[in-house]
């Protein structure tokens, strides 16, 4: 999804220059396979960019735009919180525990199962969260390298 100055107006967030940057390197990791970034790894590419952010600006700023429902903010067993766009389409992740590489999937009969399981138990999902964590491909080869 692209979203724009009138997007952060239309949800009550002025356009401010450190607000759109950070948008901005949001919607870039959306066309890669890095989509999900830390605190840290916005204030060091806004840095790399010459952006004059400050960290507790960058902190800030996540935190409205995860209230704003921008961003989607995740938890991966590890100390720093990942962010990503808040993309209408649901998705669930496969996390390394070595690299900490993140892979997004969808899979229908996962989701079926879900909600066979919810209404079973008297329940109407509002929202979910599908982490899976082990080991992946390019890690498994470099440990089995050694």
């Amino acid at each position: 999804m692209k979203y724009d100055q009138s997007d952060l107006k239309s949800l009550g967030l002025k356009a401010t220059a450190p607000r759109l940057r950070i948008l901005a390197l949001f919607q870039k990791a959306a066309l890669t396979e890095k989509r999900h970034l830390t605190a840290d790894e916005v204030f060091s590419q806004l840095r790399e960019e010459g952006e004059d952010v400050g960290l507790a600006t960058v902190y800030r700023v996540l935190t409205q735009f995860e209230v704003a429902g921008l961003l989607r903010r995740h938890h991966f067993d590890t100390e720093s919180a990942s962010y990503e766009l808040g993309e209408p389409e649901h998705h669930d992740h496969l996390v390394c525990l070595q690299c900490g590489k993140i892979e997004e999937f969808v899979d229908v009969d996962i989701e079926r199962r879900q909600q066979e399981i919810a209404s079973r138990f008297g329940f109407t999902l509002d929202h979910h969260t599908l982490c899976l964590y082990g080991i992946c491909k390019e890690c498994r080869e470099k440990n089995a390298a050694k």
